[in-house]
C-alpha cells in the first residue's frame, strides 16, 4: 500500500541504546497526538479484549549524525512538516514540564537535536531525511 504520507523518526547515531529507544518511544508519540487520524482502529484479541489504536503507517527510523539532524530540522521546518523533537538536555529532566522549558531554552534555529520524528507528504519528507540510513 503507498500512502500519501510518511513518517521517519532519525535518531543520533551516537546514543546509547536505551537512549535511541527512549528517544523514539517519544517521538513517536508526538507523531500520533499530531495526527490522530492517522490512527487505525482498535485492536481486539481472539479472546475479545480491546487493546490500543497504532499508527496505521509505517515508521521509518533513521540513524543520523549531529549534521543529518539539523538538516531534517531546517527542511522540516521550511516546508511546514509535522515534527516531534527531542533535544539532549531532555535526558536531565524529571518531566514534560520541564522537558518543554529545556526545549523553549534551545536556539530556534539550531537546537542540541538527540532526535526528531517527522510526518508530511512522501517527497517532502523524504527532502528532509535525504542521505539517511535506515537505522540497523
Amino acid at each position: 500500500m503507498v500512502f500519501e504520507t510518511k513518517v521517519a523518526i532519525l535518531v543520533l547515531e551516537d546514543l546509547a541504546v536505551w537512549q535511541k529507544l527512549n528517544v523514539t518511544a517519544f517521538l513517536a508519540t508526538g507523531i500520533a497526538a499530531a495526527a490522530p487520524e492517522a490512527l487505525g482502529e482498535p485492536y481486539e484479541d481472539a479472546a475479545g479484549r480491546r487493546h490500543a489504536r497504532l499508527l496505521g503507517q509505517p515508521m521509518l527510523v533513521f540513524a543520523a549524525g549531529p549534521e543529518a539532524l539539523r538538516r531534517a530540522w531546517t527542511v522540516a521546518n521550511e516546508r511546514d512538516l509535522t515534527r516531534a523533537a527531542y533535544v539532549r538536555a531532555m535526558f536531565s529532566t524529571g518531566h514534560d514540564a520541564a522537558n518543554r522549558d529545556a526545549f523553549r531554552a534551545e536556539p530556534p534555529d539550531a537546537p542540541d537535536l538527540v532526535g526528531l520524528a517527522l510526518r508530511g507528504p512522501r517527497k517532502e519528507v523524504d527532502r528532509a531525511t535525504k542521505g539517511c540510513v535506515l537505522h540497523p
